[in-house]
């Protein structure tokens, strides 16, 4: 569109960005005007017999950084409320009629109008002298080129009607970036980090980081002190290319649920269990969003919310094995009892033969077998049915294996390599922190227990 020459209008349109000012570093030395506060005071300190000279030791103060007023539009950041104001005014002797005034933020993918003078009758007679001005403001939602249109239209005393159009470039960048590790926990949990990296060029606060579950999930925020103060310093400071990490433990709601441990056959990793239906089960993934709050060093608010997160899908093909009320110690010598769930996630019937073998050898950390059949299972359904062994041995017991074979196809046989772990204590143990911390030295195996494992971590 060819521009008109704003000189050749009845009107005059000012459009200025509202914005707070910045923090710039221009030396030591910042010189004051003679009317200055500043300079008053500085000759009230001198003493009368001090040497003053030129008078430019009056009107010297120590600075690091000064504020530097906007001098142009700028850029924002994405999640930052854009605010401007737009004045219109008279510049001749005669009223102008018809008086509009619009407003237009232009993106790559899209066009939004924002509303000016709500409350006010359109279109409006404009005095001699006569200004209407009015403060848009919109929360920016996409990152990339952004225009403001502002465009004037009104009717000269000769009754011919006239437009004034003006175009405000400017940029919404990237103020921070977000990843996420979701770890499956071998209980009904899930553990999500959430790391946040400052991406601006200048320090902010982060002032609120939640995570806005779904209606499948509870969350638990893991990022205070048991004492309830923050794992993080007050003001959650976060300096240019600096990054933080948040912990949440999310939880299904199923009132239902006890299961402990879940073992799953034909994949690559056990997965945590999320309901008793296993079809709905394989739908439940989406976690929740975050919502992010941060100011920057003057203040300025901004707020994101990410995109649905969704942890690994859960899939269970054929078989899916449940721990239910595993005692996490028992004392050696004593028998350690334990309830199981199998539930047939295949299509087809199956009719399962359960055996637990125990070696019978002096390194075997546990005695007791089984060996005995379930009913026949259809497709979904699910039965329990209790084990129990015997420990031998102090420290950490592994009880393994199980296994699991479907007589109506012989060749189908499952074995669970570690179906619980249990922790086996002298009969004189108690729970006093003390004696356990004293008792713990005597355990030859109790080192395996301090070992980590490695886990596999998604990035989204």
């Amino acid at each position: 569109m060819e521009m008109v020459d704003p000189d050749a209008h009845l009107v005059a349109l000012k459009v200025m960005r509202l914005m707070r000012p910045t923090l710039v570093g221009l030396g030591p030395v910042v010189t004051c005007e003679p009317t200055d506060l500043v300079q008053r005071l500085s000759h009230a300190q001198e003493r009368p017999d001090a040497n003053v000279g030129d008078g430019m030791a009056g009107e010297t103060l120590a600075a690091g950084q000064v504020l530097l007023l906007p001098q142009s539009f700028g850029s924002i950041y994405l999640g930052e409320t854009f605010a401007s104001y737009i004045c219109v005014h008279n510049t001749t002797a005669n009223p102008v009629e018809c008086v509009t005034v619009k407003a237009d933020l232009q993106s790559n993918t899209s066009r939004i109008n924002l509303s000016m003078h709500e409350h006010a009758k359109s279109p409006v007679v404009l005095a001699p002298g006569g200004t209407i001005d009015d403060v848009i403001r919109y929360e920016v939602k996409e990152i990339g080129t952004h225009i403001l249109v502002c465009e004037v239209n009104y009717s000269t005393p000769a009754g011919y009607a006239q437009s004034l159009r003006k175009f405000f470039k400017f940029q919404v960048l990237k103020p921070l970036d977000v990843k996420t590790k979701f770890y499956n926990a071998e209980i009904d949990e899930i553990y999500l980090e959430a790391q946040i990296q400052n991406v601006t060029t200048s320090p902010f606060c982060l002032e609120k980081v939640e995570l806005d579950s779904s209606e499948d999930y509870s969350v638990t925020p893991l990022n205070t002190l048991p004492n309830g103060e923050s794992v993080f310093t007050v003001k959650h400071m976060l300096q240019p290319n600096n990054s933080c990490q948040f912990l949440y433990c999310i939880k299904v709601r199923d009132i239902y649920s006890k299961k402990i441990s879940v073992t799953c056959f034909h994949f690559e990793q056990p997965k945590a269990g999320i309901a008793k239906d296993i079809d709905s089960l394989r739908q439940f993934n989406n976690v929740g969003k975050l919502d992010i709050v941060w100011r920057s060093n003057l203040g300025e608010k901004g707020r994101l919310q990410t995109s649905q997160l969704q942890r690994l899908p859960f899939e269970c093909k054929t078989l899916r094995l449940e721990i239910l009320d595993a005692k996490n110690t028992v004392k050696i010598g004593t028998i350690f009892t334990f309830n199981c769930r199998v539930t047939n996630t295949s299509e087809q019937p199956m009719k399962l033969n359960v055996r637990l073998v125990a070696k019978f050898s002096p390194d075997s950390q546990f005695t007791g077998c089984a060996d005995f059949m379930l009913n026949q299972l259809q497709s979904g359904e699910s039965t329990e049915f209790p084990l129990s062994i015997c420990p031998s041995k102090l420290g950490l017991v592994k009880v393994s294996p199980l296994i699991l074979t479907n007589t109506l196809q012989a060749d189908q046989q499952f074995t669970i390599d570690n179906v619980v772990d249990v922790f086996v204590v002298n009969s004189d143990y108690n729970n006093d922190p003390t004696t356990h911390q004293n008792k713990l030295i005597r355990y030859e195996s109790a080192t395996s227990c301090l070992n980590q494992k490695q886990v596999q971590l998604q990035v989204v």
